[in-house]
């Protein structure tokens, strides 16, 4: 009988790009990714073991927690053993095997080539990594997140864990100071970007791995003295907590603290909080203090935006309707929801996943009214944008939605929308 022990490990190469390996991987989590090996690739102790030259005990010890790794040439060896692809490596904190192939960034668009080479010449001599790298990459984590309302975000989680990747590489790498000050900015960005991106891709289940994106974005951000950055962390930790964990307390708590942070740097940052600590209120039944909130963001922070505001690409205006709309329905008055959110729908001509939402949430004013035909067809309108688009947010206001249509399931217009819904959601 042949000795599987002994047998190569084979590991498939979309392996590398589940949301959870990514997070044990920036974590220098081994037993983490032990135990997603076997898992996923039916291999025993033994054999990762064998692969990465360790006894089957001492693979055990890592799996369980009992022991960690901690040593560049563990890393390395572990690494080799499981022929870790390069944007992976770089997750580890370890050089590109090849930075001339697999390891290159992806190709830029645009007249960067001379960036480029640059950024490439620095992953082969990282302690060498220079400011015009360093703005490179950051380039490339705007460029990312600007396809996040529009892509699916299970299909940027690849390119932007690459990219993350050798941001966190070359920060722990670079002599230059000011390189690295840089290198921290762009690591809070593409930290924030990760954590959106890993908990929409798990429809917002992934409570914890987001967390510690954002939590290393704050870190990233009061290294490179950014108070926009480490605001919009906070801020995007609140959105966990109100809109996943339902915990609108502390939902309230971050949004506050994020409010307060962002006053100092950016007004489009302070604004955006003061709309979810109304939302956070009105999730706690308190509206006197939702209009509060709701009152400040549009007139304290809002009409004080400047066009040199670090956040200003977060901000549109339909944002200040989309809350009050959502807010409506938390305080249970889907007549005063659907007349903002109407009103409001004219200012989102974008079929994204922030459309989505507020075509979700008026849907829901309309069968909370009794109007079903006027929520189904917009329910129809939601799943539309939501097909190509994957939103985590939209999702789970459809779902929402269709829970609250069973009192009409027999009604041809409610069955002919449930079809569309399971159709939706199986290729979700």
């Amino acid at each position: 009988m042949p000795n599987h022990a002994l047998e190569p490990l084979r590991i498939p190469d979309e392996f590398w790009d589940r949301g959870e390996v990514i997070t044990a991987l920036d974590r220098r989590s081994i037993g983490q990714v032990f135990r997603l090996i076997r898992r996923y690739a039916g291999a025993s102790q033994t054999r990762i073991g064998t692969a990465v030259g360790l006894a089957q005990g001492t693979v055990s010890l890592y799996m369980s927690g009992q022991r960690t790794v901690t040593t560049i040439d563990l890393l390395e060896r572990v690494a080799a053993g499981l022929r870790l692809p390069d944007h992976a490596r770089l997750r580890l904190g370890l050089a590109p095997c090849d930075a001339s192939t697999s390891g290159r960034p992806p190709e830029p668009e645009g007249p960067s080539a001379g960036d480029y080479e640059r950024l490439c010449h620095a992953l082969r001599h990282p302690t060498r990594v220079d400011l015009v790298a360093a703005a490179h990459l950051r380039e490339q984590v705007q460029r990312l997140d600007e396809q996040y309302d529009r892509t699916p975000s299970a299909l940027l989680l690849a390119a932007t864990g690459q990219v993350h990747g050798q941001i966190t590489y070359l920060r722990g790498q670079a002599a230059n100071s000011a390189a690295r000050r840089q290198l921290w900015a762009a690591e809070a960005e593409s930290a924030i970007l990760m954590g959106l991106l890993v908990w929409d891709a798990s429809q917002r289940r992934d409570h914890a791995s987001a967390v510690a994106y954002f939590d290393q974005a704050i870190t990233a951000a009061r290294q490179a003295r950014d108070i926009a950055s480490e605001a919009h962390a906070e801020l995007r930790k609140s959105y966990i907590c109100l809109y996943g964990r339902n915990d609108p307390a502390t939902g309230l708590d971050l949004a506050q603290r994020a409010a307060d942070l962002g006053r100092q740097d950016s007004q489009v940052i302070a604004g955006l909080a003061m709309l979810h600590v109304g939302e956070a209120n009105a999730m706690l039944g308190r509206r006197i203090s939702c209009d509060r909130a709701l009152n400040a963001a549009t007139e304290t922070h809002f009409a004080q935006i400047t066009p040199d505001d670090p956040a200003a690409v977060l901000y549109s205006p339909s944002l200040p309707g989309r809350l009050a709309g959502s807010c409506w329905l938390s305080l249970g008055r889907p007549d005063k929801a659907e007349h903002v959110l109407d009103q409001t729908r004219s200012l989102c001509n974008d079929q994204n996943k922030a459309t989505a939402i507020l075509l979700g949430n008026l849907a829901l004013a309309s069968i909370r009214r009794g109007d079903i035909d006027a929520g189904t067809s917009r329910l129809h309108e939601t799943i539309t944008i939501l097909e190509p688009t994957r939103g985590a947010g939209g999702l789970n206001i459809v779902c929402t939605a269709a829970r609250e249509l069973r009192p009409w399931r027999s009604h041809p217009v409610v069955q002919d929308l449930t079809d569309r819904i399971f159709t939706l959601m199986t290729a979700a």
